[in-house]
């Protein structure tokens, strides 16, 4: 495709988005035999600016254009860097030439494929240059990151494994919350939250290793997801509360919406105590008066 070609094809996308209703059934075709054709070059990208409008409809509010956008872009970004990955290796091999009889030495593994060699504990996918643009949809994409931000801190492991990671653990929870919904964004800020957990390090390399599989991990409790430790500590305060809860109190509360499961009268003396961690809700103790019957609930 030569840059009259791009350009007319970009102009024809102009001018769809200043279109009417029927924008989505122009614009995606056109971007459907964008990403049928064989990429253009980093110079007819910059040359045409094709690169920067097709971009912007990443974040279309339209779900299928900004799909395709993101397809396409990931395409064009792959074809650059293969290009940049040649040109350097070419480079290289011009300026380290090869001793007659004797084999030229295996190419150097991609950055992405070898461990991580900065430093663990301030591992960020901004700062590891991660490419999280994969599924078209900023929201999903901001969540590969923050989960690829969780699953690489305080790790060696290579950027590659971590962003195949994050994006099956994204993946998982998009299909079991059914899309972008409160609890989605919610479980995958608790995700994020205990792999950060500094008295938690072995949770994100048994997700990494593939002992915690994806989609195990994303139905995970609170407290499966805490470490031994923190489990340990949070029966101790279970205990501790339990034990303040049963010494007798001075005065007692009466409710009349409280019914006995026993007599059936409403005639019901209550207690509260926090028995558990600081963050579950109370436990309630009560007493009939009538009969002496005795629960808890909370």
């Amino acid at each position: 495709m030569d840059d009259r070609e791009l350009i007319d094809r970009m102009r024809k996308i102009g001018k769809a988005i200043q279109g009417g209703e029927s924008v989505p059934d122009v614009i995606i075709p056109l971007l459907e035999a964008l990403k049928r054709d064989a990429a253009p070059t980093e110079e007819q990208l910059r040359s045409t600016k094709a690169g920067v409008i097709v971009g912007k409809l990443r974040s279309n509010a339209n779900k299928d254009i900004a799909r395709v956008a993101g397809e396409i872009v990931s395409k064009w970004r792959k074809k650059v860097d293969a290009a940049k990955d040649a040109k350097k290796k070419k480079l290289e091999q011009r300026d380290s030439p090869t001793p007659k009889g004797t084999e030229s030495p295996a190419p150097a593994p991609s950055t992405y494929n070898k461990p991580y060699t900065g430093d663990p504990e301030k591992r960020h996918f901004k700062t590891d240059k991660v490419d999280t643009a994969r599924t078209g949809s900023q929201t999903r994409d901001n969540s590969i990151g923050l989960l690829y931000n969780g699953l690489a801190y305080r790790t060696t492991v290579s950027i590659e494994e971590v962003v195949a990671c994050a994006v099956k653990v994204e993946n998982a929870a998009f299909k079991e919350f059914k899309g972008e919904t409160e609890g989605y964004r919610r479980k995958l800020r608790s995700l994020f939250t205990s792999l950060k957990r500094k008295d938690n390090r072995s949770l994100g390399r048994r997700v990494l290793s593939g002992e915690i599989p994806a989609n195990e991990f994303v139905r995970m409790s609170d407290s499966e997801l805490s470490s031994e430790e923190q489990r340990a500590k949070d029966i101790e305060i279970e205990k501790e509360n339990m034990k303040k809860a049963q010494v007798p109190m001075a005065e007692k509360s009466i409710s009349d919406a409280l019914k006995c499961g026993k007599c059936g009268e409403k005639k019901v003396s209550y207690t509260q105590a926090q028995t558990r961690s600081a963050d579950e809700p109370m436990t309630t103790f009560c007493e009939c008066t009538v009969c002496g019957n005795r629960w808890k609930f909370s």
